[in-house]
């Protein structure tokens, strides 16, 4: 009889638990969707700002020949304007005796030629288009940032003129490199500067891979893009994607308007004029000097405006040496040109550059420096190699 009583009480405290359970497993089920439909979307729009923020596409160029070393042509420098002499009395020396000494006038000894030809006279000689002077300060560089469209002055103008005029970009260059350094022990690798330009637009690529070729232990790939105007080159946006192993990747992007640099960190500067990113300062100098080449002279000094990710300031670069490299395909004479560095900041880095006068100009030679013990050094490794037009 008590069995009897108590068997529908069990039952229904039977079903009751099956319906929590089923209630809880529904709960479950729906927490479970939810959370995949979340994490679906969150993948959705990583992917879509992945996408928005990928590397520009790069422009692919057929090379078809090498640059050759050859002597650089140098612009003859501008005699000064003649000024006016005062009469003479007329001389009364024989008619033979004044026409030698007209004609000794007039015909300087071939030594003085030679040298005139060589050693342009000093007051000529061109100082750095970037230069505000031997007391020039952070902050008067950063106020009057000079640019390569500035001429120290008229003569300099017009000894520069015949060499600005015959420079004419190929359509691409790209410039191969041997890596040596040290990141946490020695490490080795190749590099790669390229010059690419569309009518009136340009992209540089930068490439760099230590390690393994198949397994580079750390690569970084830097993409300037933008016009080329009178004064060079005119960035656009810089883009930046490095890896190292077992790391996350990293991509940074600067963004130029023409009023404002806006940085990686989210910060905004003002633009100063002829700010250069970290991929086309190499092909900027490449353009000074290749248009103005009585600049890369020892002891010229340069400021250089430069945006990095999470700064813009003034470089100022010496022309520190002449120097001789040694490459693969035989020596090449250099100039070498170092940055003034007063105080590192915090993983700041710097770069010294070498740059051929018998190959255009370009930079055979680059060292960039975290600190004394992580640097990379990367040297020519053949000759550069050209576009058909």
């Amino acid at each position: 009889m008590d069995r009897r009583l108590t068997t529908p009480d069990r039952a229904a405290r039977v079903r009751g638990s099956r319906r929590a359970l089923f209630a809880a497993l529904v709960a479950v089920v729906a927490a479970l969707h939810l959370l995949l439909t979340s994490q679906i979307a969150s993948r959705l729009a990583a992917d879509q700002a992945d996408a928005a923020s990928a590397m520009p596409a790069r422009i692919e160029v057929a090379y078809v020949r090498t640059l050759e070393p050859e002597a650089p042509k140098i612009a003859a420098v501008a005699a000064p304007p003649a000024t006016a002499r005062p009469k003479r009395p007329a001389s009364r020396a024989p008619r033979r005796v004044a026409a030698a000494a007209s004609a000794a006038q007039a015909e300087p000894a071939p030594d003085s030629v030679a040298q005139a030809a060589s050693e342009p006279p000093p007051e000529t000689v061109a100082r750095s288009a970037f230069e505000p002077g031997p007391a020039d300060s952070s902050a008067a560089a950063a106020s009057e940032p000079a640019t390569a469209l500035a001429m120290a002055d008229a003569p300099e103008a017009a000894a520069s003129g015949a060499a600005s005029d015959a420079f004419v970009w190929p359509s691409a260059t790209r410039v191969s490199y041997i890596l040596n350094g040290s990141y946490r022990g020695p490490v080795d690798g190749r590099a790669e500067v390229e010059w690419i330009r569309v009518g009136e637009r340009y992209q540089v690529n930068v490439s760099l891979f230590a390690g393994p070729e198949y397994a580079p232990i750390f690569s970084r790939r830097m993409t300037s893009e933008g016009s080329i105007a009178e004064g060079g080159l005119v960035p656009d946006r810089y883009d930046e994607d490095t890896q190292v192993a077992f790391r996350d990747r990293r991509r940074v992007t600067i963004a130029f308007s023409p009023d404002s640099v806006f940085l990686a960190n989210g910060q905004t500067r003002e633009r100063m004029a002829g700010v250069q990113d970290t991929a086309s300062q190499f092909i900027q100098f490449t353009w000074l000097f290749g248009s103005k080449p009585e600049l890369l002279r020892v002891g010229n000094t340069f400021v250089f405006p430069l945006a990095l990710p999470r700064s813009l300031k003034s470089w100022t670069y010496d022309v520190s040496s002449e120097e001789t490299l040694y490459t693969p395909f035989g020596a090449l004479p250099v100039f070498h040109l170092k940055p003034r560095i007063a105080v590192r900041g915090n993983n700041e880095l710097t770069v010294e550059m070498w740059f051929a006068p018998e190959l255009r100009y370009l930079p055979v030679r680059i060292r960039i420096e975290q600190d004394a013990t992580n640097f990379i050094d990367l040297v020519i490794a053949k000759k550069p190699e050209i576009s058909a037009s």
